[in-house]
């Protein structure tokens, strides 16, 4: 089968592209003749009664392409090879222009307009912009369907192009998953907006599992930029930004601005003479189960916002006026002043992906690492400006306090257990041990053989008094990407999961938390929970979608071998049992009793695994490493009120050179 190679263009103007002729000359002395299809999207942008029109200047030259309909831009063959330029996408520039940045006090006045159900954000003053940009040359990157290794060659006029040689051919399962992600996008007024949470066209009751959900979205975003499909990616955080800063209420409580949806879906209006007109219709919480807040959904959105530049090269998105207010206003969330003594953010229950009751309010080490993430991707593209100075100032404090207060606090190897067994308690002293009056009683008897020599890992949360001793996952493995922990608790980590691999993997990867709430812990903590009975669920169950993170992790920590064990035993089974989204059991060997099948995450987990193993230099944009710079700032003065620790010294001392 002949490769076709596909060219990714980027210009200051994101919807008319040109090839310089000093490009086409370097490449076959020809022009390109491209043929132009002036189909233009008619479908207004509406959501519950706000309609953003789009200038009809602005057409676009479409071709469909795989079954989400991308735009493209299709060439002759040309020396025998079928050249595809990627046009950008439909849904574009709802506020303002991708080559300028804005100054932070011309955004005087942000508020809601009238309108049904939901409304949109207003900028109403922008003064002026600036052109930070200038002239920038055009990217132009060569990608080959079914590709591997990567060469690059410099062209005329210093443009690269990415030549990309053929690969294996795809396993059966591969294929399938393909086809299964591809069926789950969800498309708004003729343009890819997402996945659905799960697409079984045997469930008769979808509850909210036929939404588009943010955090559920993120390993099928991957899967598709990794496959450089970047098109549903760009609309997805575009029309999920929309939705940000809508009014939302429940019970006559409006939560604040910044806070984005857990989900959306898209709903047919019924207009006049019997026409529909599509509308997206958010979820913040307000319907949901329990009516968890959706804490993590902002956190998520910024991290593949980073993950959507690093993997196109299309940072004018970052750059956007309204990309960076959305930006700002999920960390003035998340930077508000309030009555906690920590660094870390105080949530409820349900807050994340255990979005039931599982005894995780507090402080979950999940939405900490989360947010250490969302953090460092926001000082990466925040625009510095003498608005937003003290903004990446305060983002810079936070990054270095919530750092060392994790790595102080939450880690657990067998030195730490030993030496919280031997605490002496009601310590009143600034230079106290046992700052958080922790009671050795608390560390319970399982943990005592359990813990590994040679492994530790971070505990799922600390509050006055109280430390839950439990293993979750998800919290843990992300600590590694974000380096929130040392190299020396990165590698034990994973030393531990490879030390308890019967516990954590057995046969489907990977536990969400180990172990499970039992007895009388499971009655008290979850109230009686029928769905998270012990070792289900979020009690104890395994979940598949928890893969592409643990990939990540190992490529990062040169640990390929275990992901690939993990993802051959996910291989065996997942097209089997029809892609579930959890097992049961202690081993993972049963389909969880209540778990959705064809689950979309599932699936793209799968797919993002197998596509990070193959292709680790492209991993390795999706992770940080440590972040030196961060452990010279320390603004506590604890060192000019004479205590002996700051955040910067004990951060400093336990990073392995």
């Amino acid at each position: 089968m002949r490769p076709s190679y596909r060219f990714f263009l980027s210009k200051k103007n994101p919807v008319f592209f040109k090839l310089h002729h000093s490009l086409t000359s370097t490449l076959s002395g020809n022009q390109f003749n491209f043929e132009k299809n002036n189909q233009f999207l008619t479908c207004p942008f509406r959501i519950f009664g706000s309609r953003t029109i789009f200038n009809e200047a602005q057409k676009s030259f479409c071709a469909s392409y795989i079954s989400f309909g991308q735009s493209r831009l299709i060439t002759k063959d040309f020396k025998g090879v079928s050249i595809v330029a990627g046009v950008a996408s439909q849904v574009r520039n709802f506020s303002t222009s991708v080559e300028t940045r804005v100054n932070d006090n011309n955004f005087e006045r942000i508020y809601v307009q009238n309108g049904i159900g939901t409304k949109p954000l207003v900028v109403e003053r922008i003064d002026k912009d600036e052109n930070v940009l200038g002239d920038e040359e055009s990217r132009i990157g060569v990608l080959v369907d079914n590709c591997e290794s990567v060469n690059r060659e410099n062209l005329d006029g210093g443009q690269e192009v990415e030549i990309i040689s053929p690969k294996r051919e795809e396993s059966e399962v591969e294929k399938e998953a393909w086809k299964l992600l591809n069926d789950a996008v969800v498309t708004y007024c003729g343009s890819p907006v997402g996945t659905v949470a799960a697409n079984d066209p045997g469930d008769k009751m979808p509850l909210n599992y036929d939404q588009v959900f943010i955090r559920d979205f993120v390993p099928s975003a991957l899967a598709f930029l990794l496959r450089g499909e970047g098109e549903i990616v760009k609309n997805f955080l575009l029309h999920t930004l929309q939705l940000q800063s809508w009014e939302k209420t429940v019970d006559c409580y409006s939560p604040g601005q910044g806070l984005m949806p857990a989900s959306f879906k898209v709903r047919a209006v019924p207009l006049d003479d019997n026409k529909f007109e599509e509308v997206l219709d958010p979820d913040f919480g307000e319907s949901a189960i329990g009516r968890v807040a959706p804490v993590d959904s902002g956190l998520w959105w910024i991290i593949l916002l980073r993950a959507y530049g690093k993997l196109t090269g299309d940072y004018a998105l970052q750059e956007r006026v309204d990309v960076q207010t959305g930006i700002k206003l999920i960390l003035k969330l998340c930077l508000t002043d309030g009555f906690d003594m920590f660094p870390s953010l105080l949530v409820t229950d349900g807050s994340c992906m255990i979005d039931r009751r599982m005894g995780i309010h507090g402080h979950p080490l999940e939405i900490q690492a989360l947010f250490y993430s969302a953090l460092r991707c926001s000082r990466e593209m925040i625009v510095v400006n003498d608005g937003s100075k003290n903004l990446v100032k305060a983002i810079n404090n936070r990054l270095s306090a919530l750092s060392f207060h994790i790595r102080e606090y939450y880690w657990v190897d067998m030195n730490k257990i030993n030496e919280i067994y031997r605490y002496k308690t009601e310590e009143y002293s600034t230079e106290a041990t046992n700052k958080f009056n922790i009671y050795p009683e608390q560390i319970p008897s399982w943990l005592m053989d359990w813990i590994p020599e040679e492994g530790g890992y971070m505990i799922g949360n600390l509050q006055p008094a109280h430390m839950d001793f439990r293993f979750f996952t998800l919290g843990n493995l992300w600590s590694v990407v974000s380096s929130l922990g040392t190299p020396k608790h990165n590698e034990a980590i994973l030393n531990l999961i490879e030390a308890k691999w019967d516990d954590l993997v057995g046969n489907m990867p990977l536990k969400i938390c180990y172990p499970a709430l039992e007895c009388e812990d499971w009655r008290i903590i979850t109230g009686s929970d029928p769905k998270n009975t012990p070792w289900s669920y979020h009690n104890g169950g395994s979940w598949p979608t928890l893969l592409w993170q643990f990939t990540l992790a190992c490529i990062k920590m040169d640990r390929v071998e275990l992901a690939q064990k993990a993802i051959a035993l996910a291989e065996k089974r997942l097209q089997v049992d029809h892609w579930p989204e959890y097992y049961d059991t202690r081993t993972g060997k049963f389909i969880g009793k209540q778990s959705r099948l064809y689950q979309t995450w599932t699936v793209a987990g799968f797919l993002t695994s197998k596509i990070l193993l193959e292709n680790t230099q492209r991993a390795s944009l999706l992770f940080w490493d440590e972040d030196y710079e961060l452990l010279e700032f320390c603004v506590c003065g604890l060192k000019k009120s004479g205590r002996k620790r700051c955040s910067r010294g004990a951060a400093k001392s336990q990073i392995l050179v």
